[in-house]
């Protein structure tokens, strides 16, 4: 059978093609009995509407915009962070009633729904390495983006915390508490989905711009602090919890000082480390103190409460989607702050003088001062 077209249902129902398109798109044009009148004609003839592909070519707008991530689909949706960035996302999008969809740019998707085929009005980028891949594939779209995450975008609008700085206060803190030797579990620095310590050579490689900025606030007070580098461990984790018990593992191995603070680069790491300092018998904060980032609000409800970076996630969310609907294109720094819960202490009394000549393997980096 022929597929029923918008001039079978014109023709059934006695009307123009213009009033079947206006009970479709733009209803509220037609009076109600001629609305009944074309619909029941429709219905009679199979005819379910125009393709929705088809009224974007027409009017130029899909009316959807699409949140674009280089990690997988289900890494996005159960990512605390990643929901609540898109909370404050949808929140703009309700208002102005538009659809928000999620699009992967994992580098192993191929086809589908991706970057380059979503048939949107723009996108928010987050996940942004340094070579900017996901620019460079919104640019070829010409399409209008934001970018979370990511520093500066020529000629794109960005939406940013002050990573550094706001390490810089997680590590005040630990320091100020009296801690001398400090593991850190840092987020991963491409996406090559590596575990392991992260030394100089590896520091040359990091492509995301989040943990570098982050590895070198931390490494700024431990400088200022006069804490010898090798007493100061960065272990790479993938953000979840079996990455964060091998890290726990490695940074608490036989023959070497153990950290007596632990700053995690996410609090989705800072509370799976707890579980990970627990199996080992160690307690929080009485043996490790622990400082997250995010401020989750997993983070409060933990046992101990968290002490973590407080960042205005949803913020970035909303501040992200109104430039990209206002075609706004400047940077925005959003600020933070340190929540001090019960997760930090002093160090145990036996630990709490600087141990200078302790050794623990892998350190912090020491990069070049105007990095």
């Amino acid at each position: 059978m022929r597929k029923a077209r918008l001039k079978d249902v014109a023709l059934l129902a006695g009307v123009s093609q213009g009033t079947v398109s206006n009970v479709f798109n733009r209803p509220e044009l037609v009076r109600e009995e001629l609305r009944e009148r074309v619909l029941a004609a429709a219905k009679k003839i199979g005819f379910r509407g125009p393709a929705p592909a088809g009224r974007v070519l027409r009017s130029g707008r899909s009316d959807l915009i699409a949140v674009v991530a280089d990690a997988s689909l289900h890494y996005i949706v159960n990512d605390p962070f990643a929901q609540k960035l898109i909370s404050g996302i949808a929140e703009i999008c309700d208002e102005a009633h538009i659809g928000l969809t999620i699009v992967s740019a994992d580098a192993e998707r191929r086809d589908g729904w991706s970057i380059e085929t979503a048939i949107v009005d723009g996108f928010i980028l987050f996940c942004i390495s340094e070579e900017n891949r996901l620019v460079e594939l919104a640019r070829r779209r010409g399409l209008p983006f934001v970018a979370v995450d990511s520093g500066d975008v020529p000629g794109a609008g960005a939406v940013d915390v002050d990573d550094r700085k706001a390490a810089a206060e997680a590590a005040r803190h630990v320091v100020g508490l009296g801690h001398r030797r400090v593991g850190i579990l840092s987020l991963e620095v491409d996406d090559g989905e590596r575990t392991g310590f992260v030394d100089d050579a590896r520091f040359a490689q990091i492509r995301f711009t989040t943990p570098r900025a982050r590895l070198l606030g931390y490494r700024d007070v431990f400088e200022e602090a006069g804490i010898p580098p090798a007493n100061v461990v960065a272990y790479e984790c993938l953000n979840d919890a079996p990455s964060v018990a091998e890290a726990i593992d490695a940074l608490f191995a036989p023959g070497a000082p153990h950290p007596t603070a632990i700053l995690a680069m996410s609090d989705t790491m800072a509370l799976a480390a707890y579980a990970a300092l627990a199996h080992r018998g160690l307690s929080v904060p009485g043996d490790v103190s622990i400082v997250g980032f995010d401020d989750v609000a997993e983070a409060e409800r933990a046992v101990p409460p968290l002490t973590t970076i407080r960042q205005p996630v949803e913020d970035k969310g909303r501040e992200a989607a109104r430039m990209l609907l206002t075609g706004a294109r400047d940077h925005v720094i959003l600020p933070t702050s340190l929540v001090v819960r019960a997760s930090t202490a002093a160090p145990p009394p036996a630990v709490r003088a600087p141990d200078a000549s302790a050794e623990a393997g892998s350190r912090v980096p020491e990069p070049a001062r105007d990095a």
